[in-house]
């Protein structure tokens, strides 16, 4: 009876707690005017919601800003600042639940949240104005919907974007903050877009990416970009948002922010640039938003900031200014794009039309705007008269890339252009437009009188023909540096050929070896792997990579090169690759049983055949061969690399079933000096180590990890998660742990091998294997060690029980399994509904993992 009156006693006192909260919220029926100028404030007084004067004076927008701050008003949020209200507006939390924004009889804003159980309305003290229901669930909050501005906490998700404000004068369009979804990744992408009507109709819009954030790949789960209290920027991922990928970690003093909340803002400016704000009580005596971080550094690399026109940094050594110069025949502020009337009747005429030149710049142009590119031109003013010629062309570039010419010609200029001594911008202007050759037409004008004319022609005469001799002269010096090169190069890549290195094959010449490859070997997240034959009919595996990763031509063949000069019997040799524009291949050698995962776990199909299943011997002697080439790549070459993919997939076997370490698309090269990196999450589910996961930095150890789970998979036969199995055996690694303790350890190698294994060598696998994915690196062995130990040449101690297969067993591995089989059979029924057959055994044995 006192038990039940406690229960009661405690039920009423949260009710009345719940009714008091709510008591002091905003409720139903409460209204703002702008003409009383009252504000609702959150309980910290840090925020403020009401209406705030635009630029004008007279035109207002409902907004959340800092409430207490000095100076100008900072605005956080608002509901229609592209609309504003006058003098006349007014806000009101009706009685239906819906916030609604009137100026006069016109609806302006409203939240749309009618009949939806409103019961009151908050201005919180993170500066999010919240609508809830009437057990405190949010049905409407302005951090769904964000304008310019991330406040800490505030979570901006693949649906939603920033958006700066477009009343800038200096350009017609508007900025965003995103992220970009590809078809395996994405990333935060800082977007110039330009609202346009082709053809006089439906209005679309132009973009163009002019920054992007580190990319992440292959996740599953939430995924959200988020501002801490701290000032750290990233984007949070996973199942359980266990996951960071940072854009920006702040250096701030810990013990300062912790003495007193520090306010922080990310804000996307009218300009493009995304910049975060500290605000510091104490700058030389004053109080003031700090600048900690912005995303770009240097004005002129952001589309459009000056229109249609080109940016032109100053010459100080910050960069930090810029100046914008106009387009021939154009006003360097006009609002549309530069497009030009074309007249079929005269499309191979010059009458219409001539070409400005200006040197020394680009354009940033996207790939709607191309109408060709045309390579190995052979002289820098072909490319105008090529744009001459054609009818459509409005514009064309020329550059060099990697000492070859190229010449993009464009049908309109739309997102502005930049300083680049390298290339070169033609403009086709009208024929009775007056310009001025140079990087800066706006500057052309005529002399005001004949002496300044004649004084002109006496200095410009002998500057002239200087300039002539010094051409000249740098023309011959030229030809000389090219030719020279050109031999160089010549020389070198015999001197590779004759040391093995990779050959650097032409894409036509592997489309005709793989017969356009057509005959599949298989595939895998950075591409295809089709087989080939070359030359006197050696047969070859080409890797097509179809999602290469952000880095140049230079770079692609640098590590090409540094893979491609290791030689090591269980390393798969790379024979040559082909980077032609933006296509990358690999060419391997062809390996004829295939890869280890095709010999050691059943088939998918279901049936078991006997001449697929290798034997102890083998797959002791693949285990400790593998072990040596990984220990090659990883202690005995000039620059170390790590893996980051050891997994069955990746092991490829001979003729004699001698393994070789294959698929080094993920792997990253690291220096003797450096011991450890730090890097985005590579790799496959159920073979990364535990530092990947919590953004710890990278060692080579992290291959140890994999190659640990791949130890184990080699002695069961069997993925190391298997949901087709019952709760003891689910999980490989706990079930061996336990039989190996209990010193039955045959119970747990592959069953079709009728336990014809040597238990010595069987013993010795596990611990190496134990040893290996234990969660601290440090506790791991190198390679090294590792193929001593399995050898038999140091003894091997009992290693302790890894961390996350004691937390399975702390926590129930009947418990666990009844969950994962609930999460698998689901993720089965999405599978078997929207995708082939062939993905479900993918998903159960391969990606995922009790982690």
């Amino acid at each position: 009876m006192a038990s039940s009156s406690f229960l009661v006693l405690v039920c009423v006192l949260l009710i009345a707690g719940v009714e008091q909260c709510m008591a002091k919220g905003i409720q139903l029926g409460s209204r703002l005017t702008v003409r009383d100028n009252e504000t609702w404030i959150s309980n910290n007084r840090t925020f403020a919601f009401g209406f705030s004067p635009m630029d004008s004076g007279n035109q207002f927008q409902l907004a959340v800003w800092y409430n207490e701050l000095p100076g100008d008003r900072v605005v956080v949020w608002s509901a229609n600042r592209n609309s504003p209200v006058g003098k006349d507006g007014i806000v009101e939390l009706d009685k239906s639940g819906n916030l609604v924004l009137v100026d006069g009889n016109n609806i302006v804003w409203t939240s749309n949240t009618s009949d939806s159980g409103v019961h009151n309305a908050e201005m919180s003290d993170s500066g999010n104005f919240v609508l809830y229901d009437s057990f405190l669930w949010p049905v409407w909050q302005s951090f769904s919907h964000p304008t310019d501005t991330l406040l800490p906490g505030q979570n901006l998700t693949v649906s939603l974007e920033l958006t700066s404000s477009n009343s800038s004068p200096s350009h017609g369009g508007f900025y965003t903050l995103k992220m970009l979804q590809e078809r395996t990744s994405l990333s935060l992408a800082l977007t110039y877009n330009l609202p346009q009507s082709y053809n006089g109709s439906q209005a679309t819009e132009s973009n163009y990416s002019y920054w992007s954030g580190p990319e992440v790949s292959n996740v599953t789960g939430n995924v959200f970009a988020v501002l801490d209290e701290s000032g750290n920027f990233g984007i949070v991922y996973g199942e359980s948002s266990d996951g960071t990928v940072f854009v920006y970690k702040s250096e701030a003093d810990a013990s300062r922010s912790n003495q007193r909340l520090v306010l922080r803002r990310l804000t996307l400016e009218q300009n493009g640039n995304l910049r975060l704000y500290r605000w510091d009580d104490d700058v030389n005596g004053s109080r003031q938003w700090v600048p900690e971080w912005a995303a770009v550094s240097k004005p002129c690399d952001i589309a459009g900031v000056c229109g249609t026109g080109i940016c032109n940094l100053d010459g100080s050594r910050s960069k930090s200014n810029a100046s914008c110069n106009c387009l021939p025949g154009t006003q360097c502020l006009q609002n549309s794009s530069l497009r030009l009337k074309c007249d079929k009747q005269q499309e191979n005429s010059t009458s219409q039309f001539k070409i400005a030149t200006i040197s020394q710049t680009n354009y940033y142009f996207s790939e709607s705007s191309v109408l060709e590119n045309y390579t190995g031109i052979s002289t820098i003013s072909k490319c105008g008269d090529i744009c001459l010629s054609d009818c459509q062309c409005v514009a064309s570039v020329y550059g060099l890339k990697e000492e070859k010419p190229y010449c993009w010609i464009l049908k309109n200029l739309e997102f502005g252009g930049y300083e680049d001594p390298g290339s070169t911008l033609f403009v086709k202007v009208g024929k009775n437009v007056s310009i001025t050759s140079g990087r800066d037409p706006r500057k052309s004008g005529r002399s005001s009188g004949q002496s300044d004319s004649t004084r002109n022609k006496v200095v410009i005469i002998p500057i002239v023909l200087c300039m002539l001799t010094l051409i000249g002269f740098l023309c011959v010096l030229l030809y000389y540096t090219v030719h020279r090169r050109r031999s160089l190069k010549r020389d070198m890549e015999r001197s590779l050929t004759v040391s093995g290195a990779p050959l650097n094959f032409s894409y036509r010449h592997l489309e005709s070896a793989t017969n356009n490859f057509t005959q599949l070997l298989g595939s895998g997240g950075f591409g295809s792997v089709y087989k080939g034959s070359i030359g006197d009919g050696t047969l070859i595996a080409v890797k097509k990579l179809e999602r290469v990763l952000p880095h140049g031509e230079k770079e692609f063949i640098t590590e090409v090169n540094t893979i491609g000069s290791m030689h090591h019997m269980n390393l798969v040799r790379l024979c040559g690759f082909c980077s032609e524009g933006t296509k990358r291949l690999l060419v391997y050698e062809y390996m004829k049983n295939g890869s280890l995962d095709k010999w050691i776990f059943p088939s998918y199909s279901g049936r078991e055949t006997t001449d697929r299943i290798l034997d102890w011997k083998t797959r002791f002697l693949i285990a400790t061969e593998t072990a040596q080439g990984i220990a090659y790549f990883h202690e005995q070459c000039r620059n170390r690399i790590i893996h980051c993919d050891i997994k069955p997939e990746n092991i490829l076997l001979d003729d004699n079933f001698h393994p070789k370490v294959s698929d080094f698309g993920l792997a990253k090269l690291m220096g003797r000096e450096h011991s450890r990196v730090v890097t985005m999450i590579r790799g496959t589910r159920g073979y990364l180590a535990p530092e990947w996961i919590s953004n710890r930095p990278i060692t080579v150890k992290a291959d140890v990890y994999s190659y640990g789970m791949l130890l184990l998979e080699i002695i069961g036969g069997r993925r190391n998660l298997d949901m087709s199995l019952d709760p003891a055996r689910f999980y490989y690694p706990g079930w061996a742990f336990k039989e190996m303790g209990s010193e039955t350890p045959k119970r747990v190698a592959d069953k079709r091998l009728n336990e014809m294994v040597k238990e010595d060598e069987l013993v010795r696998t596990l611990k190496v294997a134990f040893w290996c994915i234990q969660d601290e690196a440090w506790m791991r062995p190198s390679m090294g060690e590792v193929v001593k130990m399995l050898e038999g040449s140091v003894d091997i101690n009992q290693p302790p029980m890894p961390q996350a297969v004691s937390e399975l067993i702390a926590e129930g591995l009947d418990h666990v399994y009844k969950a994962m089989k609930r999460e698998f059979n689901h993720c089965s029924s999405n599978i078997f509904t929207s995708g082939p057959s062939s993905s479900l055994a993918t998903y159960s044995d391969s990606t995922m993992s009790p982690r």
